[in-house]
C-alpha cells in the first residue's frame, strides 16, 4: 500500500506511504491518492484532513522519475480523459473541506505543488522546500507556479522556480509559505491538534468560508463581495447557525450536525 488512509474522529489522516523512496509518487501512489481523495470528499462524517508523507526525512519529493517516463498516448488522449489531469493526486477542485499539510522533511517538485495545493502549510524544522522541475528538463505542471506566485513574494517565487534552489524551514516560514514550524516529534500532533480546533467550528460554515477565500481571489472584488454574501444567505437559517446561537445564549458548546 503506497498511501495509508486513517480516520480519527472527523479527521481523515492520508499519509504518502514509501519513506524507502523519499514518498515519491509513482503511478501506483498517484491512482491510491486519488481514491483517498474521494473517500474524503464522499465521506460526510470527515469535516477535515491532513496530508503527511511516512517517516522524517520527506514530506514528498514529487514524481518517481525512474517509473514516470513519457506515456506513448498523446497529452490530449491523456488530459482529457477520465484518469488524466493533475486532478489525481491533489485536492480536487471544489473540495471545499479543509485540508492541511503536515510537511515533514524533503517537499521538493510535484510534492511542493501537493503541498501548495492544500489550504493550511506546517512544517517541522526539517524541512527543506524546491520547486525543482527545470533541473530535470520538465516544470511545474500542477499549479507549482500559479500557487507559489501566490503564496511567497514575487522575488522569491521566481528564484524557486528558474533556478531549483532550496530554501529551508525558518526561510519558508520567514517569506509565508509555511504558518506554522514544529519540531518533526511535534508536527502530527500539532497537525492533529489545528484539525481538532477547525472541527470545534460549524462544518459548513469552515467550507462557506473556504470557498468565499478560494473564489474570492479569481474574481473582480465586486464580484467577489457578491459571493461571499451569498454564501452567508445559504448560511443563515441552517440548523447549525441556529444552534450556535441558542448554545452561546445557554452558555454551553454547540453539536454541530452539517446541517
Amino acid at each position: 500500500m503506497t498511501v495509508d488512509v486513517r480516520k480519527t474522529g472527523h479527521i481523515q489522516i492520508i499519509t504518502l506511504d514509501r519513506p524507502d523512496q523519499l514518498n515519491a509518487i509513482d503511478p501506483d501512489t498517484r491512482r491510491a491518492l486519488a481514491e483517498a481523495w474521494q473517500q474524503f470528499r464522499s465521506d460526510d462524517d470527515a469535516w477535515v484532513a491532513i496530508l503527511t508523507g511516512r517517516g522524517e526525512k520527506a514530506f514528498c519529493v514529487g514524481a518517481d522519475l525512474k517509473k514516470t517516463m513519457p506515456p506513448e498516448g498523446s497529452f490530449a488522449a491523456t488530459h482529457f480523459s477520465s484518469a488524466g489531469g493533475d486532478e489525481l493526486w491533489r485536492p480536487m477542485r471544489n473540495l471545499w473541506k479543509p485540508v492541511i499539510a503536515a510537511i515533514n522533511g524533503f517537499a521538493f517538485g510535484g510534492g511542493l505543488e501537493l503541498a501548495l495545493a492544500c489550504d493550511l502549510r506546517i512544517a517541522s524544522t526539517n524541512a527543506v522546500f524546491s520547486q525543482s522541475e527545470v533541473r530535470v528538463g520538465s516544470m511545474v505542471g500542477a499549479g507549482g507556479a500559479i500557487r507559489l506566485m501566490k503564496a511567497v513574494p514575487e522575488a522569491v517565487a521566481m528564484k524557486m522556480l528558474l533556478t531549483g534552489t532550496r530554501i529551508g524551514a525558518e526561510e519558508a516560514h520567514r517569506v509565508g509559505l509555511i504558518s506554522d514550524l514544529f519540531k518533526p516529534a511535534d508536527l502530527m500532533a500539532r497537525a492533529e491538534e489545528m484539525a481538532e480546533e477547525i472541527c470545534r467550528n460549524a462544518p459548513l460554515s469552515v467550507r462557506a468560508t473556504k470557498m468565499a477565500a478560494v473564489l474570492g481571489q479569481a474574481i473582480p472584488q465586486d464580484q467577489a463581495l457578491e459571493v461571499e454574501r451569498l454564501l452567508w444567505g445559504l448560511l443563515r437559517n441552517t440548523d447549525d447557525r441556529i444552534e450556535g446561537r441558542v448554545a452561546f445564549a445557554e452558555k454551553r458548546q454547540p453539536q454541530w450536525r452539517s446541517r
